[in-house]
């Protein structure tokens, strides 16, 4: 039996990975914008401009969008501290980023700290998120990333 696919399939089975990749690539341009900022002030100055430019953007998406549904319940208190890391990692990068490590090493080393994390949070059921064993592709992952990492900052 043939099943028809639906023009929206693919944005719904690709759509996740799609926009995953679309956020790592804003985020390479984030911090090198950020990191040239920095090198023209300070990483501090850098971090304050670029959550002041981001908040100007998140207000005028709230805005433009519809409205929120009245079933929409509340998250939890922790959620509201995502701006923390989030500024770490603005001012962080732009130190890193004007090093020796450059743009490809300290993307590379954020990968693999949020690779570590996710792991984490996968197997110990962290922030809210199910608990899910390790497997295999899990413990073979993480050493091949900072396998990559190594040659990309030490070379081959």
């Amino acid at each position: 039996m043939h099943t028809h696919h639906s023009a929206a399939q693919p944005l719904t089975e690709y759509g996740p990975s799609a926009l995953a990749l679309l956020a790592g690539a804003l985020l390479a341009l984030m911090i090198h914008c950020n990191s040239r900022l920095a090198a023209y002030s300070n990483p501090l100055t850098a971090s304050w401009l670029a959550h002041a430019i981001g908040l100007l953007t998140a207000l005028l998406l709230w805005k433009a969008r519809r409205r929120v549904p009245a079933d929409a319940s509340r998250p939890p208190r922790w959620a509201y501290l995502g701006g923390v890391p989030g500024a770490l990692v603005v001012a962080l990068a732009a130190i890193t980023v004007n090093s020796p490590l450059a743009l490809s090493g300290t993307l590379a080393l954020g990968m693999a700290g949020q690779m570590l994390l996710g792991l984490l949070s996968d197997r110990f059921g962290l922030f809210g998120m199910p608990r899910r064993p390790l497997q295999l592709h899990d413990a073979l992952a993480l050493p091949l990333v900072l396998s990559g990492c190594a040659i990309l900052i030490f070379g081959a």
